[in-house]
């Protein structure tokens, strides 16, 4: 990955850096107020933290941005499936109608200037897609039972179906999260990608010192992407284990639930009248 900023506080990938319509960008712990669990750029809503140091943080991340976006548009993830289109009709709601729509959302897709839709992740795994023809965009959320029900693959669904995405034309980004080598699960986990058709020789092993299944996130998000037509050589895979530079990234496993998560946005810029 590379950085955004001089002090780390904003990662980005190399991959979408090159698109001059879009912006993306992932955070790190680095360059915060919040404290505990949460030190210290911790800017989800979601994660419990104190409502004055995430609209604090927020206020740092804007302040980072090389442009502001119009919107920062944030889901109430809960580990399902469902995405949402952010489009006029979305934008012309009053907030507490926004809040009902974004309840349940792991997957958010928009063309819409200036609105950066973002995901929360810690150990989970980012997903950020790019829409090249027609310019449209997505941030996924995959924890472990997104993956296995195909939260990649049917997000880029509904892109098709919306917009007419073909996988030729996709640039994907696959961030910080757990490793293969961290991500220990039980046999009913395992279980679980295997009956739902996953090639478990490809996204898993089984550690003979600890007799334990590992399942690799990457991979089988990668393998998702694979599946809608994305080429291998438009996939840019991080690399980052959250669990291992917790020190540098919010780690669930390390921390607890009740901690920070990074926060992964993509919007298109502004065009200039």
């Amino acid at each position: 990955m590379i950085s955004l900023t001089k002090d780390k506080r904003m990662l980005g990938y190399a991959s979408l850096d090159v698109y001059s319509d879009i912006f993306h960008f992932v955070t790190t712990r680095i360059g915060g107020c919040s404290e505990g669990t949460y030190a210290t750029f911790n800017c989800s809503p979601f994660a419990g933290d104190e409502r004055v140091c995430v609209r604090r943080n927020q206020e740092i991340l804007f302040e980072a941005m090389p442009e502001k976006p119009r919107e920062l548009i944030i889901p109430h993830q809960t580990h399902g499936t469902k995405s949402l289109v952010v489009d006029e009709t979305f934008l012309t709601l009053s907030e507490e109608d926004r809040c009902t729509r974004l309840e349940g959302i792991d997957a958010l897709i928009t063309r819409e200037e200036g609105c950066c839709i973002c995901v929360s992740t810690a150990d989970c795994v980012p997903v950020l897609l790019y829409d090249r023809q027609h310019q449209v965009v997505a941030a996924v959320h995959a924890g472990w039972r997104g993956t296995v029900n195909f939260i990649v693959g049917h997000t880029l669904e509904q892109m098709r179906t919306v917009y007419g995405t073909e996988g030729s034309e996709v640039v994907a980004c696959i961030g910080p999260g757990i490793s293969l080598e961290s991500f220990e699960v039980g046999d009913e986990v395992y279980d679980t990608f295997r009956l739902n058709g996953f090639d478990m020789s490809r996204i898993s092993y089984r550690k003979t010192e600890t007799g334990k299944y590992h399942i690799d996130l990457w991979e089988a998000n990668r393998q998702q992407l694979l599946d809608f037509g994305v080429p291998g050589c438009q996939i840019e895979v991080s690399g980052i284990c959250t669990y291992i530079h917790h020190d540098e990234f919010f780690s669930a496993r390390r921390l607890g639930i009740a901690s920070g998560r990074i926060l992964s946005g993509i919007m298109k810029r502004v065009t200039e009248p």
